[in-house]
């Protein structure tokens, strides 16, 4: 049986009053200390070292959205893995692909961050995916294998326990998006575990991320190749989140 990582990113959302409230009811829940599934939560950065500090002595991993490669240095707004660490976060969330839309990320710079987060012994969980276009022309496995093998170029067969992957097709997240079809998102992750093996000499644990919500939550954990769910909106608030986490547990007969 397996142990499905769910997850959710705050993106650039909430206040600290909110933040709070969220740690707190999630401490709260029983899913806080469940062993039938791997928690965490990526706050904004004013927020990860409050929500760290509520959530410490929980199973639930507090991340960050993005971090630089460099320790320190003349990089005017960025944040290094040393901040990232001293905040209370174990994850560091790369790659995503509005980073990579809007603020200029590249496979070569997730490529350093992925390293420099092994480094510095924090979890890389890397987001990769094609864009509708990529997608309509049949080139989905061949864009997610190169951004695959860049972000595990530097790390290699350090990368086992080291780096989780989420697939999350462009064209699928944020508002308006559509989920993927789960045996279309299983045979993509399914690839990715040979692909990620091959590299890493094991299969990294490979997550979906796209338009996740109640309704399509169990059956897309009940895929053999999905390792677990990172979630936008419909995890937002606590109820939301700790029914995912309730809803997916029982499904795959997981007793927390």
């Amino acid at each position: 049986m397996k142990t499905p990582w769910i997850g959710t990113s705050w993106k650039m959302n909430k206040t600290r009053s909110e933040a709070r409230a969220f740690a707190q009811a999630l401490r709260a829940s029983p899913f806080a200390s469940t062993k039938a599934a791997q928690p965490f939560v990526i706050p904004p950065f004013p927020y990860i070292a409050e929500v760290a500090e509520i959530l410490s002595g929980t199973r639930v991993k507090v991340g960050a959205q993005n971090m630089h490669w460099a320790d320190s240095g003349a990089w005017t707004g960025e944040v290094s893995p040393l901040m990232v660490k001293d905040c209370g976060a174990s994850l560091v969330e790369l790659g995503h692909s509005e980073r990579r839309t809007h603020f200029g990320e590249t496979d070569e710079t997730v490529s350093r961050k992925v390293a420099a987060a092994v480094r510095h012994g924090l979890l890389a969980l890397v987001c990769i995916g094609d864009t509708r276009t990529e997608y309509e022309a049949g080139a989905t496995a061949d864009v997610l294998a190169t951004q695959t093998r860049f972000a595990l170029r530097d790390v290699g067969r350090d990368a086992p326990g080291k780096v989780i992957i989420a697939y999350e097709p462009v064209w699928s997240i944020g508002e308006g998006g559509i989920p993927a079809d789960p045996a279309f998102a299983n045979d993509q992750h399914r690839r990715l575990k040979a692909l990620t093996a091959e590299i890493a000499g094991e299969p990294l644990p490979i997550l979906y991320g796209g338009s996740v919500n109640p309704q399509n939550c169990c059956a897309l954990a009940a895929m053999s190749d999905i390792d677990g769910l990172f979630i936008g909106r419909s995890a937002w608030d606590p109820p939301g989140f700790i029914g995912i986490i309730e809803a997916v547990t029982a499904s795959l007969g997981g007793k927390s």
